[in-house]
């Protein structure tokens, strides 16, 4: 193995094979400033990764106050020592020159500096205001993916006990909306049934929309330790694009964007005509197969061909691989949740392990996989759309248990309709049914669906906006007020990954200047606003991080999400741990449901569910007549054509989504120099018989615009499907002239061009189901893509750019561990 290593132009480093039911072998990967030793760093701080849902376990390098370099923990569960690019290098945007250090106010139209006290007292002001004329559902919350678990049960406890408001979501909408829905309508509850070590066990890896190998990395290590090791697993890949997934798949299915339902129906159409499902399993633990195979019957290879425009033979090879697997896993991502038909999707591959019987022992689960490091706690702690603990908002008893935890009358908690998703929340805004809005570290004026709309309602004069961040972001150029917030490193709390592992995040240094934690600001305002229980006490009645996550295990006990055997100081000795962790399960639980299906019954599950096509609700009454012992319920699905599709004026089909060396909308990653460089600016994918056929080549500066809006980039071309366009959707304007807006040069956020629609289900929005067209600007006489080499965006014809690299800057160290490999 090498020493050190150039991570950006070998984004995974090398390899440590293993065999399935071994340990994965460690490896620590480390990467310290120019001029800094190892023997030279002061403190080692524990933490986890911010920028990905891996949740990969690092110490924090500290000299004289400042952060100097990061490296993996060996002994991690999740990552064993690795650390992906971001991981390495993105501690550095900590640092930026831009960061914020003081509020600031809006007055006479601009932002200038001001002091807590009066910024405080400005949001304070306006939310008693709207609350004595316009009552609790007024004011709106729209937070993060990135703040710790002790934020989000605070920000909980504020809007749904304080405020009494059903307004709170997370920008979790727009990416694990879906997963928690999925989950939900299967299993009738949230929580991922796999684990990470089911990598190590299994025997076929099926990835639906999940291009790992940039989303998650570090997970990505663990499967090519697999593949270079004996009997490596078999791999299915459903992607529209040749991502290094697909490049090693045993089969890669590309279907045209929009088809996933037709595609997961002929696979299980197949299984169970070739009589691969586990009856005994399905009889025990599962409701509605006969529904299901009724749905599937007509579903044949040949079908799903026309629809998908796929060949039939090879979704027939694929339902021969998952169907001959001994140990499945398979996990879910973006290319299905932000998909036409995204739940019903998710949900048929829930089916597909579930006929099979494959689920609840090693190698054999779902993840049903989250893009945020906090995606998991904003679902816990009832800051996405459903209430703290998993609890029903259907279900009279939970409301009443949770205003037992609150000590409230359940009447205070808004309980008569579902949470309001985030798309609806910007849309209460646009009609001046909410006069403030607080958004907490998510930068909207870039992430969501089109976008000159969005622009337009923060615009509103009669919208109150709070924005509380690191930057000031796209969206902060638009508030009334801008909160400077501390972020990763810069306080304590705890944070959990996809696969319910749970991590301790130290302090390691100062925030800059004034900079506030995040929970610092919510239980200022909380002070402030005076916010009382039923006996006159303060309603938040915690002080920092350690007494907020107490108060958060009160609220998790003898739910799913049980946190009541863990403790900071567990955390800080062990690393990270799987809940439930109790006292019946001290060390956590590695995976659910080895007994069957435990939170599926009416009394207890945190949805009845609803239909698939409408999103309408599944009443009580329903749903026990469906479900009555708390099985997993086998939710069919029929195929519909996407509400957009091509035409005369837009022949291509458009698509979104990530690149390996980015994050969100680059306030982070766009600050880091090794990461910036790997991928400077925005371009776009097109097939290279789609350039032939348009007389476009390599370089090429193109318009890609769709009935809403247009993006300016320069062309990679690359063996994506036909038909299709991708665009990076990490790209803004903070970096620009503009600001927050396209300038001269057209617009450069992928979200100019997308459409406001959602899934009716989890009412996650469709960023990867539009129509385009793509007209020639200028020739690249001699410009080149932007575009990463090493990633799912590489050149069809490797010589057409030079390989991505990050040069002596970018060299990371690696050091294999020499321990014995064991089960």
């Amino acid at each position: 193995m090498r020493d050190r290593v150039d991570r950006i132009a070998d984004p995974w480093g090398d390899r440590t094979p293993y065999a399935p039911g071994r340990r994965w072998p460690a490896r620590v990967d480390a990467f310290l400033e120019p001029g800094v030793t190892a023997d030279a760093v002061q403190r080692w701080v524990p933490t986890a990764s911010l920028l990905h849902s891996n949740g990969d376990a690092m110490d924090v390098a500290v000299v004289d106050g400042r952060i100097v370099g990061v490296r993996g923990r060996a002994a991690d569960r999740v990552n064993r020592g690795r650390l992906g690019p971001k991981d390495l290098f993105a501690w550095q945007a900590n640092r930026a020159g831009d960061r914020l250090t003081r509020p600031l106010l809006r007055r006479g139209g601009r932002l200038v500096e001001t002091v807590w006290d009066t910024a405080m007292g400005a949001v304070v002001a306006r939310s008693e205001e709207l609350l004595r004329e316009r009552g609790p559902g007024s004011i709106g919350f729209y937070t993060s993916g990135q703040l710790f678990l002790e934020e989000y049960y605070t920000l909980a406890v504020i809007a749904r006990a304080g405020i009494g408001t059903n307004h709170l979501d997370g920008n979790t909408r727009l990416c694990t909306a879906t997963a928690a829905e999925a989950l939900k309508e299967t299993f009738g509850c949230d929580g991922q049934p796999a684990s990470y070590t089911d990598v190590d066990h299994c025997d076929t890896l099926a990835l639906f929309g999940h291009n790992m190998a940039e989303t998650q990395p570090v997970l990505w290590m663990r499967v090519l330790d697999r593949l270079a090791g004996a009997e490596p697993p078999r791999l299915v890949c459903v992607d529209p694009r040749p991502t290094p997934v697909a490049r090693r798949a045993t089969v890669h299915l590309a279907p045209r964007i929009g088809t996933n339902v037709a595609l997961l129906n002929a696979l299980l159409h197949e299984i169970i005509r070739t009589d691969r499902v586990d009856r005994d399993f399905v009889e025990r633990h599962t409701v509605g197969f006969d529904e299901l195979a009724e749905r599937v019957s007509g579903c044949t290879p040949a079908w799903a061909a026309g629809v998908c425009d796929v060949p039939a033979r090879r979704i027939t090879q694929a339902a021969e691989v998952l169907g001959d697997a001994e140990r499945l896993l398979s996990t879910v991502l973006q290319g299905v949740y932000q998909s036409h038909q995204a739940t019903a999707a998710a949900c048929q591959v829930n089916n597909l392990q579930l006929i099979r019987g494959m689920l609840g022992r090693p190698g054999c689960g779902v993840l049903q996989m989250n893009g945020q490091p906090t995606a998991e706690n904003t679902r816990e702690c009832g800051a996405d759309g459903d209430l703290p603990g998993f609890r029903n908002w259907e279900n009279e008893q939970h409301v009443a248990d949770l205003a037992r935890v609150w000590n409230v009358e359940p009447s205070r908690i808004p309980h008569y309709a579902p949470p309001t998703p985030a798309m609806q929340i910007f849309r209460y805004a646009e009609q001046g049914t909410i006069g403030l809005l607080w958004i907490s570290g998510t930068n909207p004026a870039v992430s969501l669906p089109d976008l000159d709309r969005i622009r337009g309602i923060l615009d509103r004069e009669s919208l109150f906006t709070v924005v509380q961040d690191l930057y000031l972001t796209e969206t902060a150029r638009f508030a009334d007020v801008v909160l400077p917030a501390a972020t990763w490193a810069e306080k304590t709390g705890t944070f959990t990954n996809a696969d319910r592992t749970v991590h301790l995040s130290e302090q390691a240094v100062e925030p800059p200047g004034d900079a506030r934690p995040d929970l610092d600001v919510f239980l200022d305002y909380a002070r402030r606003m005076d916010f009382r229980d039923k006996d006159d006490r303060p309603l938040v009645h915690w002080h920092d991080a350690r007494s907020a996550f107490e108060a958060w295990q009160e609220c998790s006990r003898g739910r799913p999400c049980d946190y009541t055997g863990l403790s900071y100081e567990l955390l800080r000795a062990a690393g990270g741990i799987q809940w439930p962790c109790t006292a019946e399960a001290p060390g956590g639980t590695e995976r659910l449901y080895t007994d069957g299906i435990d939170w599926a019954a009416p009394d207890t599950c945190e949805t009845y569910g609803k239909d698939l096509v409408t999103g309408a609700s599944v009443s009580e009454t329903e749903y026990r007549a469906l479900n009555p012992d708390g099985k997993a319920v086998l939710k069919a699905a029929e195929y519909l054509p996407p509400h957009e599709d091509t035409d005369d004026d837009h022949p291509l089909q458009l698509t979104t989504g990530r690149t390996l060396y980015h994050f969100h909308t680059r306030t982070k990653t766009g600050r880091t120099p090794q990461l910036d460089a790997a991928a400077p600016d925005v371009w776009v994918e097109l097939s290279a018989a789609e350039a032939s056929a348009r007389d476009l080549g390599e370089g090429d500066l193109v318009e890609v615009t769709s009935p809403r809006g247009s993006v300016r980039g320069r062309l990679r071309l690359t063996g994506i499907r036909d038909g299709l366009v991708f665009l990076p959707f990490h790209y803004g304007y903070w970096d620009t002239p503009a600001g927050s807006r396209p300038g001269a040069g057209g617009g450069r956020a992928a979200n100019e061009t997308t459409i406001s629609d959602w899934d009716p289900v989890s009412k996650q929005p469709l960023f990867k189901t539009a129509a385009a067209r793509l007209t020639l600007v200028e020739r690249a006489d001699g410009h080149r893509a932007p575009a990463p080499t090493t990633t799912a965006s590489a050149p069809a014809d490797p010589a057409a750019a030079p390989p991505t690299t990050g040069g002596p800057d970018a060299v990371a160290t690696q050091t294999a561990d020499q321990e014995e490999d064991r089960p």
